[in-house]
Parts: structure tokens; C-alpha cells; sequence
């Protein structure tokens, strides 16, 4: 078996936590070459100390944790305490990081990396906003056709929007860094919420989590437990999504996936619709596809694996 080298772009996050968990439990599968940090969820400063936790929490303390943009590329940031809490990764009791923050910025090590490796031999993995990529693309043009592929949690197109009526979170934080992703030509597969709102934690499954019996497991549970109790108010709905860990999910098990090659552009101009990614389903523009639109997910599949792999942790 291969094992594919990735790069997580996040902004941890109760579902980045699960995701970058679930990633570092498969090193046959997935090398972890670093976890780059972007304001999101919260403030970088918060990002980075999250990312680091969630590494020391998983024994994986070697990874290295990177902080990137601290601002989205033309507008203020957005945030979502009311979603994850103050510090992002509110519900388990979780010791201070240890291990250090690397000296380099987020961008510079992204483009190093693609550089000095083969061509075609790294993918990203962008679970937050998309600044710390598109900033990339726009220092280093000749990074953008040595990427393997990008495999990103954002947008929606049936699902509507999760922060405005239309638009998705990561995609509506930095819409100008999203179009510039999106118009790059690298080969695409995108999350978006149509598909993550199919992948519910459930009270059993939560308490299957649970059921793991280690520290990772019952942190897990206490963080989508967290997470859970925010959006029943807003949807609801039997559970929370879980919306990062499907991008993992699919880089392991892509047949637990169905998708849909077609065009998504992205809204930057009207206040009204901004961040929205607006998806050419039947092909009516005649626009050439740039994404791979996942929209179907076997959940209790999905749940399977992500129970088998953390409890190796």
C-alpha cells in the first residue's frame, strides 16, 4: 500500500480535532507532513495552540505545527466561538501544549515542501478557510501544477449555507482565497455540507466513541459532545455534522463517497451572497468542471471507520 503524503491546512475546531485524530491514526496510509494553521474558528493564536494539543493528545508530538494568515485576504475575519467556545476546542479538559511551534510561517513551508518533492507527490488537505493556500498560489505560481491534489471540507450547494442563507463557513470567511483556489486548475475534490450533514453524531454513536475506553476516544466524545449541543438548536437535527473528518475519510476509504465532477465558482462581490459557491449541477453555463462535488456519504460506514482507526490511538 501507497502511503500518500498530505499537508492539513487547519483551524482547529472540535471537527478539525477529530479530523487531524483520525489522519495521524493511519500512518500506513497517510503521512502527516505538517499541519499548517489559519484564523478561522478562532483567532490563529488559539489555531496553533489547538493544533499542537490535539498532536500531544494522539502521542504525535513530532509533527510539525505551523501558524500561517492571521486575517483572511481582503476582508475581516469571521469567527465562531458560538459554535466551538472560546477556545475552540471547548468540552474535554485538555492539558497545555509542550512541543514547540515551528519558526517558519504556514505559507513558506507549504511551498518549500511542494518544491523539494516530486512533482505530483503531496496533497493539501484545507479544513478551514483557504487563505494560507491562495496566499501560496499567488507567492509560488510553480507550486500550483506540482500538487497531487486538494481535498477540502467547504461550500454547499443543496445544503444551503451554515453561516449566511448560502454559504458555507470556510468558504464565506475568505471568498477572495477560495476563488483563487478554485480557478488554480489543480485537481479538486470538495466536502461540502451537503454530504457532512449526512455524517451525524448521534447520541449512540457519541457514546460509541466513548465506548473506545482511551484517552483520545473519551476526548473525542467530549468534543463532538460539545459540538452536538449547538447545532439540535439551530437544525433541528438527531446530532451534530461532523464535517472535517470526511475529507480524511475519503482519502482512506473513497468508496464509503459518491461525487459529481462539475463547475464552482465562487461569490466575492454581492454582501448578499458572499462566500457562496455556485454550483453548475446540470451544466447549464457550459463552464468546464474544477471540482469533484461529493454528495453522497455511507455514514454508518464512515462512523466504522472513524471508531476502528481512533481507537488505535
Amino acid at each position: 500500500m501507497t502511503t500518500r503524503k498530505i499537508i492539513i491546512d487547519t483551524d482547529p475546531g472540535q471537527d478539525d480535532a477529530v479530523a487531524i485524530l483520525l489522519a495521524l491514526a493511519c500512518p500506513e496510509q497517510l503521512e502527516v507532513l505538517g499541519l499548517t494553521c489559519v484564523a478561522g474558528n478562532v483567532p490563529l493564536d488559539l489555531t496553533t495552540r489547538n493544533a499542537r494539543v490535539i498532536c500531544e493528545l494522539a502521542g504525535k508530538a513530532d509533527v510539525p505545527v505551523y501558524a500561517g494568515c492571521d486575517r483572511p485576504l481582503g476582508r475581516d475575519l469571521v469567527t465562531a466561538e458560538h459554535v466551538h467556545g472560546r477556545s475552540g476546542l471547548d468540552g474535554p479538559t485538555l492539558p497545555d501544549p509542550t512541543m514547540p511551534l515551528q519558526e517558519q510561517h504556514a505559507v513558506e513551508f507549504i511551498i518549500d515542501t511542494l518544491r523539494s518533492r516530486p512533482d505530483k507527490s503531496v496533497s493539501l488537505v484545507p479544513i478551514g478557510p483557504l487563505t494560507n493556500i491562495a496566499t501560496a498560489f499567488k507567492n509560488a505560481p510553480d507550486i500550483i501544477d506540482k500538487i497531487d491534489e486538494i481535498v477540502l471540507m467547504g461550500g454547499s450547494h443543496f445544503a444551503q449555507g451554515n453561516v449566511t442563507p448560502v454559504a458555507e463557513f470556510n468558504i464565506h470567511v475568505d471568498p477572495q482565497a477560495a476563488e483563487i483556489v478554485f480557478r488554480a486548475g489543480v485537481p479538486l475534490v470538495m466536502i461540502p455540507l451537503d454530504v457532512t450533514h449526512k455524517a451525524l453524531v448521534t447520541p449512540a454513536r457519541n457514546a460509541a466513541l466513548r465506548a473506545i475506553g482511551t484517552p483520545v476516544g473519551r476526548a473525542v466524545a467530549e468534543l463532538t459532545g460539545f459540538f452536538e449541543r449547538y447545532n439540535p438548536e439551530r437544525y433541528g437535527e438527531g446530532g451534530a455534522p461532523l464535517h472535517d473528518p470526511c475529507t480524511i475519510a475519503w482519502l482512506l476509504r473513497p468508496e464509503l463517497f459518491q461525487g459529481r465532477k462539475v463547475n464552482v465558482e465562487i461569490e466575492t462581490r454581492s454582501e448578499l451572497t458572499m462566500g457562496m459557491t455556485v454550483t453548475d449541477w446540470w451544466g447549464t453555463t457550459g463552464r468546464r468542471p474544477n471540482a469533484t462535488f461529493i454528495h453522497t456519504i455511507d455514514a454508518e460506514g464512515f462512523f466504522d471507520l472513524l471508531i476502528e482507526r481512533l481507537a488505535r490511538l
